[in-house]
């Protein structure tokens, strides 16, 4: 299809181009990564093809993750507070967010790994504190596993269920794009409005 002509160079490497899309989308944040799930969804073939596309993007979701994990723990809490202050802006994380992050972990470290991976923006910085804490590796890399497979499991089998049914494919994935963002801006604007009546 036309539509993904943007990527299909990656795609063109299978597994691999599959790995390193999902490890770039942790990296570059140009778009949101529902809609990157949802359009590559739409790229898969059959059921097979569906399996392997989502334990592909799972590990480059985690391998994207550990390379913040380690930038966060070569560097320190010091060093990373002011390139945050310095350039966050640039990558959309601003000082308040990334201290909101940090103290997440001050709870439980599995759950807030796991379920911060299936929040949008939060997944993809959520390893820099984590490797800062220097947690546990192998219960960060489990939860961040299980996290991405239950994020990007749903956006995938949306897109191949698009391709596959009956309906035009770029409509539908159209209507279905701005039905995400759409509901991705009203949690977030009801969440600001319940923060403002809190406080």
């Amino acid at each position: 299809m036309d539509t993904f002509n943007w990527f299909s160079p990656l795609l063109g490497y299978g597994f691999c181009g599959v790995i390193c899309l999902a490890v770039l989308e942790k990296f570059v944040p140009l778009f949101p990564s529902y809609l990157l799930l949802m359009l590559l969804g739409m790229t898969i073939l059959d059921i097979q093809g569906l399996g392997f596309t989502i334990l592909a993007t799972t590990t480059g979701s985690v391998i994207g993750a550990m390379c913040w994990y380690c930038i966060g723990k070569s560097l320190g809490a010091d060093r990373v507070a002011g390139a945050v202050d310095r350039y966050g802006r640039y990558l959309f994380v601003s000082p308040q967010f990334y201290s909101r992050l940090t103290g997440a972990y001050r709870r439980n470290h599995f759950w807030v790994t796991l379920t911060g991976q299936m929040i949008p923006a939060v997944r993809i910085y959520l390893a820099l504190p984590a490797g800062i804490l220097r947690l546990d590796f192998l219960t960060f890399s489990l939860a961040t596993f299980a996290g991405s497979l239950l994020w990007n499991a749903p956006f995938l089998c949306l897109g191949y269920t698009i391709r596959a049914s009956h309906y035009d494919p770029v409509e539908v994935g159209l209507w279905a794009a701005l039905c995400l963002v759409g509901a991705e801006g009203l949690i977030a604007a009801s969440l600001t409005i319940y923060k403002r009546a809190n406080t």
